[in-house]
């Protein structure tokens, strides 16, 4: 088994889930520590950032990126699913005009709350909420609070209403289109649904899983995975001696002056070798490095 560490950006296609993603990667690079950041929908594509062997530890700072993503909004039809894979609940005509949707897209910019579908995968006492509405079963959901930086409008062509949207974490798509539908007094499903980007990585530097076969055919899987280090560029670097480098890479603070208090650094060996997140924090009065995460294997 192979233990690669970094960061595959898979151009997820619709129809699969992101499960499936992860062991489409787990056997083309013949490794078994893979793992995914952030469910995307199995009618949904788009990038889908894949991390592997020592690198499935940064999980934690991946989820919590912002996201882009193009919508395709069929107004005047409502389904259970909030998109075209569920049961249509009711149709109604779509009488709005463009002044219409652009006056209500501008309700939904900025700090919100949205409710999550039932159709999700969220956990309520030890079961998913999709487990729960495919039972026929609705439970009360609480808000969540999230932020939509920006939407903006790239096509109308009734029924339909095309979408670019960039939001925080916890934003559900299908949720606002249904929302929008609303506000609009139409309602409204997703018909068509892309991430385009997930905090730095996009959807023009992704890989489809078609392309990472012909790679893993030809022995040269390991091209699709970029270094870990490259979703932490905007952290300082810290190069270290073996002696030092070893000693965080135990968990054991070592005594660093001159960096900012509380800020993250990359921490790398003297081999070059990205290994660790560590903070810049105070130990017995003196400054030092605490280790956060390490990537060694």
């Amino acid at each position: 088994m192979n233990e690669y560490c970094g960061i595959i950006i898979l151009n997820k296609p619709v129809g699969i889930s992101s499960h499936k993603c992860v062991g489409i990667v787990r056997r083309a690079l013949d490794m078994k520590k893979v793992g995914h950041t952030g469910t995307l929908d199995p009618d949904a594509s788009g990038v889908l950032p894949i991390l592997t062997g020592p690198a499935t530890r940064a999980s934690d700072f991946l989820t919590t990126e912002d996201k882009r993503y193009r919508a395709k909004i069929l107004l005047g039809t409502i389904t259970d699913t909030l998109d075209l894979s569920g049961e249509v609940l009711e149709k109604r005509d779509v009488n709005v005009t463009e002044a219409d949707i652009h006056n209500v897209i501008g309700q939904f910019i900025g700090d919100i709350k949205q409710i999550p579908p039932m159709y999700s995968a969220i956990q309520l006492n030890g079961q998913r909420l999709y487990h729960l509405a495919r039972q026929g079963i609705e439970v009360e959901r609480q808000a969540r609070d999230i932020t939509v930086f920006s939407i903006d409008i790239v096509s109308i062509s009734l029924p339909y209403l095309t979408i670019d949207v960039h939001c925080s974490k916890g934003t559900y798509i299908r949720t606002l289109a249904s929302d929008i539908g609303d506000a609009l007094g139409c309602g409204g499903c997703i018909s068509e649904l892309c991430r385009t980007a997930s905090g730095i990585f996009t959807i023009e530097n992704s890989i489809t899983p078609e392309e990472l076969q012909v790679l893993s055919e030809n022995g040269e899987a390991q091209k699709a995975i970029l270094p870990l280090d490259t979703f932490f560029t905007n952290y300082e670097s810290i190069y270290l001696d073996k002696k030092r480098a070893d000693r965080v890479k135990n968990g054991v603070p070592i005594y660093y002056r001159g960096k900012e208090q509380g800020k993250l650094y990359r921490i790398y060996d003297e081999q070059g070798n990205f290994i660790a997140l560590s903070q810049a924090d105070i130990t017995d009065g003196r400054e030092c490095l605490k280790l956060i995460k390490g990537f060694y294997k």
